[in-house]
């Protein structure tokens, strides 16, 4: 009996993994419903930063990778003024650009975060995909955080870890 029970189990288990995988929702943020038209462009501080990815890694050999589902976090780090991100361009690994998150301005309120997620199973940027967004805020001291996690689980195997933006100066 307590054989059956397990059994059941492990194969409750396994469907409900199953499941995960195949209900693939793109959490996002909705970058729609937050555009915005800046009127003093020209008053604000204008930058671009980039910030490396991975869609996968590479493990044991060349030719075995390890898919990754990636989280972007764009990060208001000022308690006091919005900022507005004007582009964020995702490139992959040879350095064409493979899609573009953001076309038009959006807002981030003071300390706010959005997101952009990547499904594990989206390998189109590489091992050396990266993004590039540009943005704009009132004061430079307190330009915009953006920040990636980098994350799978397989079996009892997980594998994680975080990348930082900087800043590209002209």
């Amino acid at each position: 009996m307590k054989n059956i029970i397990k059994i059941i189990f492990i194969i409750l288990l396994l469907s409900s993994c199953q499941g995960e995988k195949e209900n693939k929702i793109d959490k996002s943020t909705d970058f729609e419903s937050r555009k915005t038209e800046i009127t003093n462009l020209n008053d604000l501080v204008q930058g671009k930063s980039y910030l490396p990815v991975y869609s996968h890694i590479y493990h044991r050999y060349e030719n075995r990778t390890f898919d990754l589902t990636i989280t972007i976090s764009i990060r208001n780090i000022t308690l006091t003024d919005p900022i507005y991100i004007l582009k964020a361009d995702y490139f992959n690994t040879n350095g064409d650009n493979i899609r573009q998150y953001i076309q038009k301005p959006i807002y981030l309120k003071p300390m706010e975060t959005v997101e952009i997620i990547i499904a594990e199973d989206d390998n189109e940027g590489g091992s050396g995909a990266n993004f590039v967004f540009e943005w704009a805020v009132k004061n430079d001291k307190n330009p915009p955080l953006f920040e990636a996690v980098m994350i799978s689980t397989n079996g009892q195997q997980g594998l994680s870890f975080s990348t930082r933006g900087v800043q590209i100066f002209k």
